[in-house]
């Protein structure tokens, strides 16, 4: 259940509290991916953040040649679903940064814009995912809800269909989608075309072997 304007009051909490609250947290930790207080109050810590992507993002590459400069090349493609991957961040890391160094660790070109980043939580027996603001802080949304991510996970998804900032891709990018999109229309049709010719040749066989002379 997508809940779109759901939002848990952030409670600002002391020093000492934030202390007790990272030591509880550690306590519970069993993958070695524990909080850190600094004397400034700052913590930090790592999220997973799960990729839900339906529409391709395109990756920049280097490529050097021996003295040569490096010369920049662009793929778009498809991220397989449902592959997670961990951030270390700090208490003052807001949504918006999480998203710019999510894409930067992976040499994403996209612009972060296209991004929205959930928070997915288990109440009263259902599952609800709700879209976070380009304010809030995951980490402390994370230290708040503890390590177990079946009580608090995060998703990284593309904006809503209606929400799309069609004016934040490039020309190259619209266009690697329409190439995409016929790529993908052709291997449908091929796919298609091939079931077919099965069929027929399953038909034409039936057909000989009833016509056969007795």
């Amino acid at each position: 259940k997508d809940v779109q304007k759901e939002r848990e009051p952030h409670v600002y909490l002391s020093k000492e509290e934030v202390k007790e609250k990272i030591q509880s947290y550690n306590s519970s930790v069993t993958d070695k991916l524990k909080m850190t207080l600094n004397a400034n109050g700052i913590y930090t810590g790592f999220i997973k953040v799960q990729m839900e992507l339906c529409r391709p993002i395109t990756v920049q590459s280097s490529q050097s040649q021996g003295r040569c400069a490096p010369s920049n090349t662009e793929t778009a493609f498809y991220l397989p679903d449902g592959c997670v991957n961990t951030l270390h961040i700090s208490s003052t890391n807001t949504v918006r940064e999480v998203i710019e160094a999510l894409l930067k660790k992976f040499f994403v070109a996209d612009n972060p814009a296209k991004f929205a980043l959930y928070k997915r939580c288990h109440k009263e027996d259902q599952v609800y995912t709700c879209k976070l603001s380009d304010r809030e802080h995951p980490l402390y949304l994370r230290l708040v809800a503890g390590p177990k991510t079946e009580m608090l996970s995060f998703v990284l998804r593309e904006h809503e269909t209606g929400e799309v900032m069609w004016e934040a891709f490039s020309i190259p990018e619209l266009q690697n989608f329409l190439r995409i999109l016929d790529k993908e229309e052709n291997d449908q049709l091929q796919v298609l075309k091939n079931r077919y010719a099965a069929y027929r040749g399953k038909l034409e066989e039936a057909l000989r072997g009833v016509l056969k002379p007795g």
